[in-house]
This record gives C-alpha cells, structure tokens and sequence, in this order.
C-alpha cells in the first residue's frame, strides 16, 4: 500500500491505545512480562539531573560536533538514496522549503490505522520471509495447524526484531541476514482450540523453544530491487537449545554454574533477544533483554541476597505466562537458581561459519540489553554501547584493553570477538546545564533554547578489578544493575537502541517512554529526560569529547522531545513543527548513507501505527521528522536498515489485541490467514 491510500488531518490523533505502553496488552504479557503494569525494579536514590547544575556553554558543549562532521572517519559512506523530490499529499509547508535533504526525498506517509506496510508513492515492497519459512535446507513448508517443535527448529522463527545485513560482495548484491527473534505469542501462533494458555502441552512448549533465538539466512536483491531469500548452507537456526560459550571475566563464575553445567561456561540457548547490531568485522551482536519473564517461583528463594537481586532484575513471582517450568526445571528459580543469571547477556554470532559456537560476552554486563554497537576509538580499540531497557535503568559503554584489527576474514573475527572479553565497563552520569528551576516537567524548553549539558562515564570494573565500593569484579558482572545503583548512574525513561552515527560521529539513543517520571516516590524531571509522565519519548545526542569513544566525558542534547507536533511539550531539533510528522516511542535507530538518523517506533501513543521515519541531524533541515512507512495495526516497527537501494524493517507482531478467533491484522498473507511476523524490502521504483 502506498501513502495515496490513506488519509490523516494534521494535529487530529486518534485515541491512547488502553494498556498505559501504548501496546496492546497481549503484546505487554508476552514480550516483557507485562513489566510496565509493576513496579519498576530500580528503587535506588541516585542523585538526579537538577540536584546539580555546571555551567556549561551550549555554544562551547557542542564545538566538538563541526570537528567531527569534518573529520568523521574509520566507516566508508555509501550512495545515499536517490530519486525525485517529494510533492503530493504533505503539509504546504513540508513541500515548500525547496530540495529535501538527500536520502529525505521521499513524500511523507501520513499517520494511518491501515492493516499493511503503507509506502511513499513510488516506491514498492516486497516480503523477504515470514514466521514459518524454511531457513535451514530441507525444512518443511510451513503448516500452521500441524506445527512440530522440529520442524521450527528448521524455519523463519516468531516476532522478528533486529535485522541486521551482513554484506557478502562488493556490489552489495548479497547478504547475510541475521534476524533476531525475540519471544513468542502463543496464544496467536496456533488455530483456534488448539492452545490452552492454563495447560499448553509439551510440543507447544517446545515449539515456543525453537521459535525463539535467531535466523540466518543468504538474502540477493533481486532486478527490481527488493531481497529475496536464497537458499544456501549459511541458512542457520539459533533457539533455546543451541550450545552458547560463555567467555570474559565472569566465564566459570559461582553465580553461572549449574546442575546441567557445572562449569558455568556453556550456556543453553538465547532468549528475549531484541536489536542488536553488526560490528565492523562481520558478525553480529544481539542484546539479551526481558529474560525476567521466563522464571517462576522467585518468591520460595529465602536467602536476602539472593532475592534482592532477583528483585533487581524484575524475576517473576509464582508461576510464569508460558508455564516453561513444568517441562524443564532450569526454568523454575529454586531448583536451578543460578539459571537466571545466564540470561541479560549480549551475545556474539558468526554468520559466515554456519558452525561456530556462539557467544555470550560477560565482560559487557548482565542487564536488559536492549542492544550492542560498535564504535572504534582513536587509538583503535573497541567501544560498545548498549541501553538497559527499562523504566528509571541506564545507558552503559564497555572500552576493550586491546586494538582492533580491520577485516573480515575469519581471522580478523576471532581476533576482534576476543576483544570483548577484556576492557573497562562505564556506566553514563548526565548533568543539565540550566537551573533546575527551568526544567519543569511540561517540556517547556529552559532560557537556554536546548536541554543539553555534559556527562561522564563512570567506571564499574576492569579485568579483575571493581571500583564499586562492597562489589567484587565478578559480582558487577553478573549484577551490574545493582552495582550502577551504587555508582550512582543516571536513571533513564527507557534507554533502548544506541548507536554511533558514521558520518558525524555522534552518538544517538532511544528513550522510548516513562510514564512514571515524577509520579509520586518516582524519580523527578531532570534535563535529559525532562517531561512528567512521558508517554512519547525522545531521543538523545551525545559527542564524545576530542570525538574519541574512549573518552571519559562527553557533550549531549536532546535531538528531539517526540509526540504530536500540534502540542507546547515537543520538540524537534528546533525545526518548525508544523513541518514534521507526529512521532511516538522511538525504539530502533539506524542511519543512511549521508548520515541521517532514522527511528522505527514502539508503542505509538498517539494512537496511530507504528512506523519509520527520517530526521537530518545537521545543517538547516535538522530536526525535521518525515514518516516513511507505517507498519500494519497493532505491529511494531523493528530492525531498520537503510541503504543506496533498499530499506528494510522487520514487521513484530502484526495484529497483536486481536484473537485467533477474531483476529485484528490478516498481514501479511491477507483472506482469512492468521498474521506473520515477517521482514519487509523497500525500494525505489524504477521510472
């Protein structure tokens, strides 16, 4: 469908969705655990943002970025995307300020209800691969009302999130693609009658299993210009029985070993896995996120310790929404109670050797990692960055102790994946730079213009070496939540995907939302996330200082306060904002060959689908959000990729609120067909 098809008035959003996400509540159960209807497990006092107050020049805070738009190396830039300039169907003023920005030049799409991936005129798409289709060779065609646990093993898993494209030529014809994916539905992945949420069976349960995990596959684009799957021996199931190696400093810890393992160094499966991202030598990162769900009976652990820590990490009470644990006890805390703790890893995949082990990297941290990005430092080792996403959590940074090698080869991937098994982790501490008096909760910007100021990153541990007071190494670790508490890092409205823009050399962050920010016992506003109960949230700008991702201080503002333009508490990058399109629950960020930033969205709470959109962050045209696609209702728009030829985003739980007797989406095989998860290729029509 393209944005002809559809029609929306500017500044009439349609109704708040009922669950307080934004999602639907079968999404909220079980993707999360339905973590936003309880109490948020950060109950520490950190200090906040307007308890201290620097005087620091917006002018000066940012000097770094012209140097860094001048000088931004170590990444080639690609072609960006071309085509006509936009002209039909936008606000007056949208189409008045002369030739978009490039890769901008497309007709915006306006905010819809519509059940399909809605896409500028002249522009088509195509499905790459759905929940169900054959990714291993020899796997069995996809029968929704005769599932095995077997036969998902060997096909496209559920609930695709990251996407990440892995090249395979230099004509950029051919990938590997890595897609994760992230939990299962249950109650929408079989007919009707066939699933009792009370008393699934054996099989189902296994089948749950095996849908989640990762896919590889060899993508090709094709003449016209969307991908197609080919088959190939790189096609590559991950799931919940795969064998992971656990590696770094807390590989053998007392906290990871178990009965079935009792070496604490192999790991089975992965689970909750959201973004992730593809590091410059040719694997694939992929954060651990909402593994609390998955775990029963927390509540007959007896020891103190050992409950504040399940409590830390959100670890459910009694028995858990899949009832995993009557087949397999690693899923039921007292009787494997160091199982959790092998979970809220980022691991390591190598798409190009179909039989490597994967990795679980412990030296990043066990946290809700919503993602990992890589960014090289000045003198060449390796940064990563990730978000803990959860209300009131924080943003992290790991430094490796060694220098990265380029390449690709197979040696050049074994020796920069062992450089994430040694470094210095840093947890981010954000200060305002206008009184506290200025920021007061209604997005109203303070005297300055700007919500911006410094931050620092405070180190957690190194090696063997812990510098949070009553911590070993091993327990920040295995506990960093706990130990970012101490340290007294920034409390976040959900800091999810962050990732290093390859042009300009800034670092940008998703804030999907916090509706509890000020609520009474809750952290109060502060200039880096400074609305009351913010349902829409925003995304932030950082620079490193000396632009070098080994620095231990750094510039930030906020690119945008995101919501309905109409309304006094956005903003967008100080464009005008009868120019933009409404945007809502930024979740996944990616950037374009000229370095555009581009957001898929979560949870609208406006109240309108979810979708991708395009924000320039330099010269005249910073700040103008363009929406360039809207995903089918009740979906989540995920894993975007934006290339010289083609985007594509990963299509999560399509008609999630519905039911399999009265489904809400037929996405995207339309009749009378339950929906799909499944990724989606968009490209330019040729003329």
């Amino acid at each position: 469908m393209t944005g002809d098809q559809v029609s929306f008035t500017p500044g009439r959003l349609l109704p708040l969705l009922t669950h307080p996400s934004g999602r639907a509540a079968t999404t909220c159960l079980y993707r999360c655990g339905n973590q936003c209807a309880h109490e948020a497990p950060n109950t520490s006092t950190n200090t906040y943002f307007g308890d201290v107050v620097q005087a620091v020049s917006r002018r000066g805070a940012f000097k770094a970025g012209a140097v860094m738009a001048a000088a931004a190396g170590g990444f080639a830039a690609m072609n960006a995307l071309g085509g006509a300039t936009a002209t039909a169907a936008v606000p007056p003023a949208l189409a008045g300020r002369g030739r978009p920005v490039p890769g901008t030049d497309f007709t915006p799409v306006p905010p819809n209800r519509a059940d399909a991936v809605v896409i500028p005129d002249g522009w088509a798409q195509n499905v790459v691969i759905r929940w169900g289709d054959p990714v291993v060779p020899g796997a069995p065609e996809f029968d929704i009302a005769r599932q095995t646990a077997a036969a998902q093993a060997k096909q496209f898993g559920y609930n695709n999130d990251f996407v990440g494209l892995v090249p395979q030529d230099r004509q950029g014809k051919r990938f590997l693609m890595v897609v994760n994916h992230e939990y299962t539905t249950e109650t929408q992945m079989f007919p009707p009658g066939q699933y009792d949420p009370a008393n699934p069976t054996e099989e189902q349960v296994k089948i749950g299993w095996a849908a989640h995990g990762l896919s590889v596959v060899l993508v090709e684009k094709q003449r016209d210009g969307g991908l197609s799957v080919v088959p190939s021996h790189y096609g590559r199931r991950i799931t919940l029985d795969t064998t992971f190696e656990v590696r770094g400093p807390a590989a053998g810890s007392q906290y990871l070993k178990t009965s079935a393992d009792p070496t604490g160094t192999k790991v089975r499966g992965t689970q909750n896995n959201c973004s992730g991202g593809v590091t410059p030598w040719g694997t694939v990162l992929s954060g651990e996120e909402n593994f609390h769900q998955y775990f029963a009976n927390s509540d007959k652990v007896t020891d103190p310790a050992e409950r504040a820590r399940l409590t830390r990490y959100g670890i459910g009470k009694g028995t858990t929404t899949r009832k995993w644990e009557r087949f397999d006890k690693r899923w039921d805390v007292p009787s494997e109670p160091n199982e959790v703790n092998r979970f809220g890893w980022v691991v390591e995949i190598d798409p190009n050797d179909p039989d490597s082990t994967p990795v679980k990297h412990t030296a990043l941290g066990r946290f809700k990692h919503e993602a990992a990005n890589v960014k090289i430092t000045a003198d060449g080792r390796v940064a990563v960055y990730s978000g803990d996403d959860e209300r009131f959590e924080y943003i992290y940074k790991f430094v490796s102790k060694g220098k990265y090698k380029p390449g690709t080869s197979a040696h050049a991937r074994r020796h920069n994946s062992a450089l994430l098994d040694e470094g210095t982790l840093y947890v981010a501490k954000f200060t305002g730079d206008s009184p506290a008096g200025q920021i007061d909760g209604t997005g109203k910007l303070p005297a300055d213009g700007e919500f911006d100021g410094r931050g620092e990153w405070i180190p957690l541990v190194s090696g063997n070496k812990s510098f949070v007071d009553g911590f070993t190494a091993e327990e920040v670790y295995v506990f960093t939540r706990q130990a970012a508490d101490k340290a007294g890092a920034t409390k976040m409205d959900r800091p999810e995907d962050i990732e290093p823009n390859p042009v300009n050399g800034r670092i940008y962050a998703a804030l999907t939302n916090n509706t509890d920010r000020g609520a009474a016992g809750k952290a109060g506003v502060d200039e880096a996330n400074p609305r009351v109960g913010n349902k829409n949230g925003h995304i932030l700008e950082w620079a490193e200082d000396r632009d070098d991702a080994a620095a231990t201080t750094f510039s930030w503002r906020l690119l945008l306060v995101c919501g309905d333009p109409a309304t006094a508490d956005t903003y967008f990058g100080g464009f005008p904002k009868d120019q933009v399109s409404p945007i809502s629950c930024p979740d996944n960020v990616a950037f374009d060959p000229y370095g555009n930033l581009w957001i898929a969205t979560d949870g609208n709470a406006l109240g309108t689908n979810d979708g991708l959109f395009s924000v320039p962050v330099d010269g005249p045209e910073r700040g103008q959000v363009k929406q360039f696609l809207t995903v089918p209702i009740g979906a989540e728009t995920c894993g975007p990729n934006v290339t010289s030829d083609f985007v594509t985003v990963a299509v999560q739980h399509p008609g999630e609120g519905g039911t399999v007797t009265n489904p809400q989406s037929h996405w995207p095989d339309g009749g009378s067909n339950l929906p799909r998860p499944a990724v989606v290729s968009v490209w330019r029509k040729r003329r």
